[in-house]
């Protein structure tokens, strides 16, 4: 059984790649999630309403013994199953001005993007080495690339994530395995809604927020077999924010 884990699945872009994954049919989705149920349930209805099979499972990437308890006993219990995919999607926001940031914020923020890569990747990535093919595409932002104010937090945690793409992909490539980032821009989602959408769409060249769809086509392209000459790549979808 080929599958597909997606950290932070359950909403937003995370559940739009879910559904993108499971349209092409490819792979058993793993959806992972950490404290909306409802919202990882309905999702994997959609995936099987797609024709896809896929599984919930509960963990936060940020805990590492949680993470290592959950996928070993998933990968105990699935003997013959092969992790091919991973999308590293999970990520917090906990925005404000860095002169009046708590140690928690700064702290959570890292721990969910940058340490939930590891948390996951360092699980799997031995088995992909044996298998010699893997797709691993993590999800930084604009904010990574070039900085936002108020976001020195989350700027910081996908920044790192860019560098740890660009150095983990050098060591893997030998045995057909692809390490890239997405960078997306303003895309509508939940982590969004509260944005003054009007306001800030003045700032994008294409005058619109993305889509999560939009993402996830980007990411399922990245995942499959065309994409197997590029590795290491930052690929920006924003609209024409910056360039």
């Amino acid at each position: 059984m080929k599958c597909a884990i997606v950290t932070g699945g359950s909403r937003g872009i995370g559940r739009a790649v879910c559904l993108k994954l499971a349209e092409e049919k490819n792979y058993h989705i793993l959806i992972n999630y950490a404290s909306n149920e409802a919202a990882a349930n309905e999702t994997l209805a959609k995936v099987q309403e797609l024709g896809a099979t896929g599984e919930i499972l509960k963990f936060d990437v940020a805990d590492a013994a949680e993470t290592r308890n959950v996928l070993t006993t998933w990968q105990d219990n699935n003997p013959d199953a092969l992790v091919e995919v991973i999308v590293n999607n999970a990520g917090i926001t906990r925005d404000g001005l860095f002169m009046w940031m708590q140690q928690d914020d700064w702290t959570s923020v890292i721990n969910t993007s940058l340490n939930g890569f590891f948390n996951v990747t360092n699980f799997f990535i031995q088995k992909l080495l044996r298998n010699k093919y893997g797709r691993i595409i993590n999800m930084v932002s604009v904010s990574g690339v070039k900085g936002t104010a108020g976001q020195t937090n989350y700027s910081a945690a996908k920044g790192a994530l860019v560098g740890a793409t660009k150095a983990l992909a050098q060591e893997v490539a030998k045995r057909n395995i692809t390490v890239n980032a997405v960078a997306p821009g303003f895309i509508r989602t939940d982590m969004t809604q509260d944005f003054n959408e009007e306001e800030l769409k003045a700032m994008i060249p294409a005058n619109r927020f993305g889509e999560a769809e939009e993402v996830a086509d980007l990411v399922a392209f990245l995942a499959s077999g065309k994409a197997s000459y590029i590795t290491g790549e930052v690929v920006n979808i924003n609209g024409g924010i910056y360039s």
